[in-house]
């Protein structure tokens, strides 16, 4: 069976990244992490890959991130953005379109943006979660691909809604990589 090729895009520890790769290496997996792409050279999302024996690369200047990163990206299928806290320049996304998804520490469309946790809190909000949806030239917007609600107490302060939303991340985020990547392989028969 055809496995298609994963780029992962991180910035920082890389939980999300740990946890698509674990997925992967599933018999009935139908996707192989190939590349971890990071804007952050300390990320300690670079070790899990090194540890995987995974291919990284990090790029520190944002000036022209899309065009240096595109020559690694020739034989990838899919792009997960996993806590990658870069926007894209809208010509990449839109290369990319069907086929570049993230992840996001909210139910969408409520709290986009950074601090969502905080935004949850703060608005008294009864639940939050995650979601996982394609990339669109509008942050956090996109088409949506797979979401978990997460209920918020009245004790959740932003640390204890983040963990707890993490742990569905973990959970969501391989499933709706293997929902793209189906979608993807019965477009190519």
């Amino acid at each position: 069976m055809k496995k298609l090729q994963v780029a992962i895009f991180i910035s920082g520890r890389g939980s999300n990244l740990e946890s698509l790769i674990q997925s992967s290496l599933k018999k009935q997996s139908l996707v192989e992490v190939q590349l971890v792409v990071s804007n952050n050279s300390k990320a300690k999302g670079l070790t899990i890959a090194k540890k995987n024996k995974i291919p990284f690369i990090h790029f520190i200047p944002r000036k022209n991130f899309e065009n240096k990163v595109m020559k690694y990206l020739k034989n990838i299928d899919i792009i997960c953005l996993a806590g990658f806290m870069q926007v894209l320049d809208s010509k990449f996304v839109r290369q990319w379109r069907s086929r570049l998804i993230n992840i996001h520490p909210s139910y969408l469309p409520a709290f986009k943006g950074l601090n969502a946790q905080d935004q949850a809190i703060k608005a008294k909000a009864s639940y939050s979660g995650c979601s996982v949806h394609y990339v669109s030239a509008k942050i956090d917007s996109g088409k949506i691909i797979l979401q978990k609600k997460v209920k918020i107490l009245k004790k959740d302060n932003t640390e204890s809604l983040s963990k707890k939303i993490l742990i569905e991340e973990h959970k969501v985020y391989p499933r709706a990589l293997q929902m793209v990547a189906k979608t993807l392989l019965t477009r190519q028969e």
